[in-house]
């Protein structure tokens, strides 16, 4: 093989992903069988297994039980709107999109006292092992799964306050910022780091994509006078949304 010629079975996958892309081989057709690939391309049956192992990668087609390969149905991207916290509104931005009639989104979530670990407790500047409150949040859109959130906040910070809870209370539900300030600890910066990476299984299987599929992954952190007062890790299926970031300018 010359510099910079592909292998093989990236150039079949590459002319099969074309053909999927402009509509030769469209959604829930199925896929070539290897020995049609072979044959069609003039290549060896690994090439060929090669070939569909990477568009499955690729998340463009699916394996169905005795049945064979299939080409999935492509997700229009959507936007997830990021606009870093909000002084007011009584809500988090979640919940504030959800006042369109339009929408319809629901969610879930569950709250447990645990420890931190290291990673965690370098996050939250506080010590492994101190308590902290574990929020897990499952968000649908129209019964669909479209994000996961885990957040952390420290004990140390709402323990026995009437916000210990996130989602209870006389403010459960309302966004970080608010609930803060309601036992007088004033946020005032939030950071994000976007990352990408390959999902984990249980967090494919709740946003239902397949093996291989990416997922973004947002750090958020809440902070009070330097003090982190709230942490998260913010999960999004990459093939089918978007995250746009609206910042004001001061």
């Amino acid at each position: 093989m010359s510099f910079g010629e592909q292998p093989a079975y990236l150039r079949v996958a590459g002319d099969l992903r074309e053909k999927i892309v402009n509509g030769s081989l469209p959604p829930h057709t199925r896929l070539p069988s290897q020995a049609k690939i072979r044959e069609e391309y003039g290549v060896s049956d690994t090439v060929a297994l090669e070939a569909r192992k990477v568009l499955m990668a690729e998340g463009l087609v699916e394996g169905r039980s005795g049945s064979g390969t299939y080409v999935r149905e492509r997700p229009v991207p959507r936007r997830v709107a990021r606009s870093g916290y909000r002084t007011g509104g009584g809500s988090t931005p979640f919940r504030q999109e959800q006042s369109d009639p339009s929408a319809r989104g629901t969610w879930e979530s569950r709250s447990e006292q645990t420890e931190a670990d290291a990673p965690l407790a370098e996050r939250l500047a506080i010590r492994p092992g101190d308590r902290v409150m574990r929020t897990a949040y499952v968000y649908r859109d129209a019964g669909e799964t479209m994000m996961l959130a885990t957040s952390w906040e420290p004990l140390a910070v709402t323990g026995r306050t009437p916000v210990m809870l996130p989602e209870e209370g006389p403010l459960g539900g309302c966004g970080v910022v608010e609930r803060m300030a309601a036992i007088d600890v004033i946020v005032d910066n939030v950071t994000e780091e976007v990352a990408a990476r390959p999902g984990l299984a249980e967090e494919l299987s709740a946003l239902g994509g397949v093996p291989g599929h990416v997922v973004i992954v947002i750090h958020r952190t809440f902070f009070a006078s330097g003090r982190p007062v709230e942490t998260a890790d913010i999960v999004v299926p990459a093939d089918r949304y978007r995250i746009a970031y609206h910042l004001p300018v001061k």
